[in-house]
């Protein structure tokens, strides 16, 4: 079995390739992808060559994670059927070559209970579930009652800000390029210059700033705390006396646990979180170096999804 796959052969080298595909097993399905999401966080990191040292990591790789397709086979212990709309959040099927994180591809065999099933319906939109979820995974354990500070307005941004209105939270969101201010969703979107407040109990940063310790921690409460949800291909660092007189704290959000996704999914299926709005390109897998220096180049590009059915 081959599939289409794109292949990173070295920081800023990418094509559109033919790779064979491991045999599934019978607790594994093999899936035809319809859409992926180019993550413009660990995707950019590995495209530009700054990804700190990660497991797996190396080239030549397959990147992705966002796909959403249909089973075209099913083993017997996959607990999968045929012609299920899946999301698949990568796989590891390509031989030799890394699969990290292996999604973007025309065809995947991943183990059947990795594969979530989901509405026919969402289409596209099915790619930004693993972004949900790791907004639902970042914003566990605040007080959302207290203010709330979200700092940068692209689709990770927007989805943390979209379920803290949903969970009850008012946040205030920081962006500093004037071009993502629009699209806010009953939520304030502003430059940090803008606002005044210095009390924030939760300052949630998905931008990646490696600059975002010292002047999180002027604006926070005492005791406040800094939550990073972002990927920072650079050191991180902060002076001591700020966060000494404010007893600062700081957190690491990791990737989304089946709780996290299990509690997305339910929201959107009850409406309450919605997906739309957060897709803002397109491209065809055969446009795929295109798209990656697109997704990655253009800051009006929030999403870029690869299609991949006339793959």
């Amino acid at each position: 079995m081959q599939t289409n796959a794109v292949l990173l052969h070295a920081p800023r080298r990418l094509d559109l390739e033919t790779l064979d595909l491991d045999t599934p097993t019978a607790a594994d399905a093999v899936v035809a992808i319809r859409w992926s999401g180019i993550s413009t966080g660990t995707e950019r990191l590995l495209w530009s060559g700054t990804m700190p040292a990660f497991p797996g990591m190396g080239y030549p790789l397959v990147p992705g994670y966002e796909s959403v397709g249909e089973v075209v086979e099913a083993g017997a212990d996959s607990g999968i059927r045929v012609g299920q709309t899946v999301f698949v959040p990568g796989a590891r099927c390509f031989g030799p070559v890394r699969g990290l994180f292996g999604g973007a591809a025309s065809h995947l065999v991943s183990a059947g209970d990795r594969l979530v099933p989901i509405d026919r319906a969402w289409g596209e939109r099915g790619t930004l579930i693993a972004l949900a979820a790791t907004a639902h995974h970042a914003l566990a354990g605040i007080d959302l009652t207290r203010p709330l500070l979200v700092v940068g307005h692209g689709v990770l941004g927007r989805l943390v800000a979209r379920l803290a209105r949903t969970l009850g939270g008012a946040p205030q969101v920081w962006e500093i390029d004037p071009t993502r201010h629009a699209g806010a969703d009953a939520y304030a979107v502003s430059t940090p210059e803008a606002d005044a407040r210095h009390d924030y109990a939760t300052i949630l940063d998905v931008s990646g700033d490696a600059r975002i310790l010292d002047s999180g921690i002027a604006r926070l409460a005492p005791g406040g705390e800094i939550v990073l949800a972002g990927f920072y291909e650079r050191r991180l660092g902060f002076d001591f006396a700020p966060a000494f007189l404010r007893e600062a704290r700081i957190r690491v959000a990791a990737q989304w646990r089946p709780e996290d996704l299990a509690a997305t999914l339910s929201l959107v299926e009850r409406d309450r979180l919605s997906l739309d709005g957060l897709i803002t390109h397109r491209r065809p897998a055969s446009d795929a170096p295109d798209a990656y220096r697109t997704a990655f180049g253009e800051p009006e590009c929030l999403k870029m999804i690869l299609d991949w059915r006339a793959a």
